[in-house]
């Protein structure tokens, strides 16, 4: 008999999160969470959970790649005619969620979004691989086509129109840029009793960090 959805549980017991040994800037120890999660070989580390919502509230999520991070922000790439894009377009607020299983870690981000500039989206276009600046340009992201073979028609079309030539970076196509006013790092404790602590962004430029109750 398969066990029942209620009954899947696990206790969390690897590590604690405490206020003496957490960096007091969030972009520290977010650099620093995120690499161990590369050290420890973890399956693309760097996949987050991107929420964003239409003006009237209706909300929509899906996996995204972070591909850059400083502390301006974190930086992810996209069709800006996208759902995502139009959403961010209208609305330019987002969440951005990181979990980390193996380590028993989650980062939750929120905050606003802005477009990085056209230099930047060039300079990490230019890095993709070929099929993958190709498939900028056959993918009208989020619109409804007939089939597979419509969608494999369109990049044998850009195959030829840019054979033995650079693909350029498609007009629509660039990065997101989300600026948090608030990152919460969790760590999994036993009996569910998880460590929370937040940090809010002040109108000074710094930081306050709390804990909330799990």
């Amino acid at each position: 008999m398969d066990k029942s959805i209620a009954d899947l549980r696990k206790d969390y017991t690897l590590q604690d999160l405490n206020e003496k040994e957490i960096d007091q800037n969030p972009f520290i120890q977010f650099k620093f969470w995120f690499n161990q999660s590369v050290a420890a070989q973890l399956p693309e580390p760097n996949a987050m959970t991107l929420a964003t919502c239409t003006p009237d509230g209706k909300p929509s999520a899906r996996m995204v790649l972070l591909k850059d991070f400083d502390e301006r922000g974190f930086v992810l790439f996209t069709n800006y005619n996208s759902q995502k894009g139009q959403e961010i377009s209208t609305n330019p607020h987002a969440a951005l969620v990181f979990w980390w299983a193996e380590l028993e870690r989650q980062v939750r981000i929120v905050g606003t979004v802005e477009k990085i500039s056209a230099e930047q989206s060039d300079g990490y276009f230019e890095v993709r691989p070929p099929y993958s600046r190709l498939g900028a340009w056959a993918s009208n992201q989020s619109e409804v086509i007939p089939n597979r073979e419509f969608l494999e028609t369109k990049l044998e079309e850009f195959q030829r129109k840019y054979e033995n030539q650079e693909v350029p970076r498609p007009p629509h196509w660039g990065g997101f840029r989300v600026i948090p006013q608030e990152i919460e790092f969790w760590q999994g404790r036993t009996s569910r009793l998880h460590d929370r602590l937040l940090y809010t962004r002040l109108d000074d430029g710094g930081w306050k960090i709390e804990r909330l109750s799990p």
